[in-house]
């Protein structure tokens, strides 16, 4: 056990009645894998166009800003629509997301990840879109919910970049 699951761990028993704490044996065990865990399955419901599976890893008030145009999507029920239309899109990008690192709350059941992102049409590895990207989820009911998402476009390739 590393020093900030140790603290978790210890918070989690400290305040038990925090909003969204979950119980100990959750923070502990869902931990940063738990965080990969449901970046893995956020990625699996892109690339299925599964709204509904999205929606329950939202928190209800998560807000998004995209890469290229910084638009603000606020709310799950906003970026499940988003999501929606997109998925009925055939030309559209499917979008995955890779970890790169995960960190802890020592204090709350909170975590914040980074990493990398990329979009491309499915079967298509010419025409893509991809930058860098930061996610802060919290521990809520024993399951780890985006609250908020912000992603900068760095590249691109093919038809995606801007000539």
């Amino acid at each position: 056990m590393d020093i900030l699951q140790a603290a978790a761990a210890l918070m989690a028993a400290v305040l038990p009645g925090l909003p969204g704490a979950g119980t100990g044996a959750n923070m502990v065990d869902s931990g940063a894998d738990g965080v990969r865990a449901a970046r893995a399955a956020f990625n699996t419901a892109i690339a299925g166009g599964d709204a509904g599976a999205i929606a329950q890893i939202l928190a209800e008030e998560t807000v998004l800003v995209a890469g290229t145009n910084s638009a603000v999507i606020a709310g799950r029920a906003e970026q499940v629509a988003v999501w929606t239309a997109d998925f009925a899109d055939p030309g559209r990008l499917v979008y995955v997301r890779k970890t790169d690192k995960v960190m802890l709350s020592p204090l709350y059941p909170m975590a914040m990840e980074t990493g990398t992102w990329r979009g491309a049409p499915a079967g298509n590895d010419t025409d893509w879109v991809g930058g860098a990207y930061s996610a802060k989820w919290r521990l809520i009911d024993g399951r780890w919910r985006i609250e908020a998402e912000t992603y900068m476009t760095t590249g691109c390739g093919g038809a995606l970049c801007d000539d």
